[in-house]
């Protein structure tokens, strides 16, 4: 006999005569399941596959209620398709690189992998007693340098491409973490979703990937996904790449040879462009400003630095007066050859197109109030009609731009066309006069990966002292982070590492040349967008992944985790997808098939918040309660995606309902009832019930109805201990199969306690991988239906009747019932309707 079931057989006589106890269940199993290994993996099974992974966390303390919560519901679903038959992949690793951990050491006065590193160590032991059945056998962490290496790898690969590449631009600054941010990280409200901060343009030279590159293929991919993912998230991505089909007009612009590119998705209303705007701090406002006069120049400058204290949620707010500043230069209107002045105003931004715009105040409500502002010219050039069919007020009289659909007029040949046919007339006049073309602009801009801070994975290229760069040779991967200490790793404007002199030196062998090592580290969403595939290979130091096993295991099946992601780690993990299979490495482009996103845990309506005194610890409810009572409580509380207030569950309850499930395991064991015994002989009512459960689980956990599941769970749990209660007895085979039943599904939520009921019944452990009891159909048969019968609308009797009961005999039935006819008295029936098997209706008069 093995060890484990020795354990498990000693196990069982030791608490002959106790009561359920969740502390000593958990300490009996948890040497028993770190002896099976029973999660690991197995790349050469012949067994169909799923690979369901959970969000790995973020080491910032022990685990919260939020990872209690998220990792409930993967856990699910791993240890349900296990249950099915499949060799399931479920790993786990932390996301240890990031300003936190960095912000948390400077604070403390200690190492960031001293910080890191211990987090991950309480984490780990957390994870061990909550349960998830995790493949302990291939952790990563981000932060080790046999995780970083393959980063640095991948900046390679996209480098040769050039899909990574290093340019001069306004960036999105946060003045307390003091590093610049991609778009994706700065919030609606214009703050940085790291510091809280708002965010600031600054100019800096960074590293970029080229992501703008597969906005089509990452936009229209995503309707492989519906029905897949959460609508919510789908629609956020669109929005987020925000497609525009219009047309780059090719503006001159006197004085200068280069003509100016206008992205607009009306090119029709071009014969109302009375002006151009340019964003002030574009490097087009600072070329025509040069060439002004000096008294505009220094306008311009004075301009530009009020503009550049504002945030840019500030410059797009609608309502502010429009301010601006005549940059003493003309445009030429392409479709009139009109001059129309050129002015700088704060409400154009730098990185929108070629950061100008041809404006259009009689139908654009921002460049009429500049217009009336400014006394510039307004033109209708669009005749929109109001709901009593009149054309709508003048816009330079009215003060209301005309933003709606109609007809055009004082456009040339564009006249008398409605928007669809002018759009194309107007695209077709461009293209044969040379001055523009149908074009698509996007809201996605590349993504900014360079960051000035320390904990995190250094940029594997070199720079010469005449400017030059060359890649880290692949060889003399990974660039590994020198140690901290001497390092002043304070936020101050530029990445710590340029301080490590003799970390970034590197003197090259053959020539004696001095290069210098990129001071900037990587955007740690670098190393969250490839994780899943690292998990194939996490133990191979040759290789980034195994392409065979990304082809045996990819794409995931299940992804879980919260909807905070939908846009960052979701479109860069879907974006280096798309990439690793262009490159040949993957023979799939999407790496998520399906998504659960997962609500808050809350407290009183409020988010959880140690500083508001109203969190609730995830490691005291362990403690108290146990895990399979706080796994069970999170399943039960409501459907995954919605919130939970803690306020409103009840953890005790669900310790209740263990411990009546428990006993029924219990009641089995202690009626001897053996192992094997043919089910066929016992009660049917019992049967009929346990079967039923057996065929609606898998729709149910398949639809992540995990709370209707745990609810049927509790009822199972009832109707078995009726069945006992009332004679049928512990012994019968029908409370052995629908204790078996239970002791499987329940395993899904209550890991612990499922597998000591499954010792009780006399099985070896682990029921995680016990296989699940198929439903008999012929068990799901109705011999008897019951059905309502009501007088004028009132509910009179219930009557028992066979499945096979016709309208006739039913509504005989009905009549016959003493109940029925005391109902009906002396009045007379003038209608019955009968609907078998449900009811039978009797109007009277």
């Amino acid at each position: 006999m093995s060890e484990p079931q020795a354990n498990g057989r000693q196990g069982r006589a030791e608490q002959q005569g106790e009561g359920y106890d969740f502390r000593a269940i958990q300490e009996r199993w948890l040497p028993v399941w770190d002896e099976l290994k029973p999660f690991e993996a197995d790349d050469a099974s012949q067994k169909p596959r799923k690979y369901v992974l959970d969000m790995f966390p973020y080491p910032s303390g022990d685990l919260h209620m939020g990872h209690a919560e998220a990792f409930c519901f993967g856990d699910v679903l791993a240890r349900y398709w296990r249950g099915r038959g499949y060799d399931v992949l479920h790993p786990i690793g932390w996301d240890s690189f990031g300003l936190p951990a960095e912000n948390a050491a400077i604070k403390r006065g200690v190492d960031p992998r001293e910080w890191t590193y211990a987090n991950i160590d309480q984490q780990k032991a957390s994870f061990r007693t909550y349960a998830p059945s995790f493949d302990w056998s291939r952790v990563l962490h981000t932060s080790d340098p046999e995780y970083y290496r393959w980063n640095q790898w991948l900046f390679l690969k996209m480098y040769e491409k050039g899909l990574a590449y290093r340019k001069a631009s306004w960036v999105n600054w946060d003045p307390v973490d003091q590093t610049v941010l991609a778009n994706e990280q700065v919030l609606a409200d214009g703050t940085s979703e790291r510091s809280g901060a708002v965010v600031v343009k600054k100019k800096l030279t960074q590293w970029y990937f080229r992501i703008t590159d597969y906005a089509d293929r990452l936009l229209d991919d995503l309707d492989q996904l519906e029905g897949k993912w959460p609508t919510k998230v789908l629609n956020m991505q669109r929005n987020w790449i925000g497609r525009s089909r219009g047309a780059e007009v090719e503006f001159e612009i006197e004085g200068r040879a280069e003509k100016v590119p206008v992205f607009t998705t009306r090119p029709d209303t071009l014969h109302g462009a009375t002006f151009m705007v340019v964003a002030p701090d574009s490097d087009l406002a600072a070329e025509l400003a040069a060439g002004a006069s000096p008294e505009a120049r220094m306008q311009f400058q004075a301009y530009l630095e009020q503009t550049q204290k504002q945030t840019e949620i500030e410059r797009q707010n609608a309502d502010r007066e429009k301010t601006g500043v005549f940059l003493d230069h003309f445009a030429v209107n392409p479709v009139n050859g009109e001059r129309i002045p050129v002015w700088a105003s704060d409400y154009v931004l730098a990185d929108y197109g070629h950061g100008a715009i041809m404006a259009v105040p009689a139908h654009d409500q921002r460049d009429l109030d500049f217009a009336l502002k400014f006394e510039l010219p307004v033109r209708v050039v669009v005749d929109v009609k109001g709901e009593d069919g009149e054309s709508l007020p003048d816009p330079a009289s009215s003060g209301v731009a005309t933003a709606g659909d109609g007809v055009l007029i004082n456009s040339a040949e564009l006249d008398g066309l409605g928007k669809a046919d002018a759009i194309a007339k107007a695209i077709e006049v461009l293209e044969a006069r040379g001055t523009g073309r149908a074009a698509t602009t996007y809201r996605l801009r590349d993504w900014l990966i360079s960051r000035q801070r320390y904990w995190g994975t250094p940029i594997p290229i070199l720079h010469g002292a005449d400017g030059e760069m060359r890649p880290v040779a692949v060889d003399a991967l990974p660039v590994e982070l020198p140690a901290s200490e001497g390092l002043d790793l304070k936020p101050k404007g530029s990445s710590p590492l340029g301080a490590a002199t003799e970390w970034a030196s590197v003197v090259d062998p053959e020539t004696g040349e001095t290069w210098t090592r990129d001071p900037d580290t990587m955007d740690t969403f670098v190393d969250s967008s490839w994780y899943y595939l690292r998990f194939l290979s996490a133990n191979d130091d040759t290789q980034a992944f195994d392409p065979e096993l990304a082809r045996k295991w990819g794409p995931i099946d299940q992804y879980a985790g919260g909807v905070e992601h939908a846009i960052l780690h979701l479109l860069y993990s879907r974006f280096i997808t798309k990439v690793l299979h262009d490159l040949g490495y993957l023979d799939f482009e999407e790496p998520f098939t399906a998504l659960l996103n997962q609500g808050m845990v809350l407290l009183d309506g409020a988010k959880m918040s140690k500083s508001k005194g109203n969190l609730v610890e995830f490691a005291s409810e362990l403690r108290d309660h146990g895990a399979d009572a706080l796994r069970v409580t999170l399943a039960f509380a409501g459907p995954p995606e919605d919130d939970i207030d803690w306020a409103d569950v009840s953890v005790q309850g669900s310790a209740k309902f263990l411990a009546r499930a428990w006993r029924v395991a219990d009641d089995v064991e202690r009626a001897g009832a053996a192992v094997g015994t043919s089910f066929a002989g016992g009660d049917k009512a019992l049967r009929k019930h346990t079967h039923q459960l057996l065929a609606d689980a898998p729709g149910l956990v398949e639809a992540y109805k995990f709370n209707v599941v745990v609810a049927r769970l509790m009822d199972q749990v009832n109707v078995t201990r009726k069945a006992i209660d009332s004679g049928c007895g512990a012994a019968d085979p029908a409370v052995r199969e629908s204790a078996e039943a239970i002791a499987v599904i329940l395993s899904l939520f209550a890991p612990y306690a499922a597998e000591d009921m499954w010792a009780k019944l006399g099985h070896e452990p682990t029921v995680a991988l016990a296989e699940w009891p198929s439903a008999d159909t012929s068990l799901l048969v109705e011999d008897e239906v019951t059905m309502v019968v009501q007088v004028d609308g009132k509910v009179r009797d219930r009557l028992t009747l066979p499945a096979s009961v016709t309208a006739e005999e039913a509504e005989a039935a009905a009549r016959a019932s003493a109940g029925v006819q005391r109902a009906i008295g002396e009045r007379e029936i003038v209608n019955v309707v009968v609907r078998v098997p449900k009811i039978v209706s009797i109007a009277t008069r």
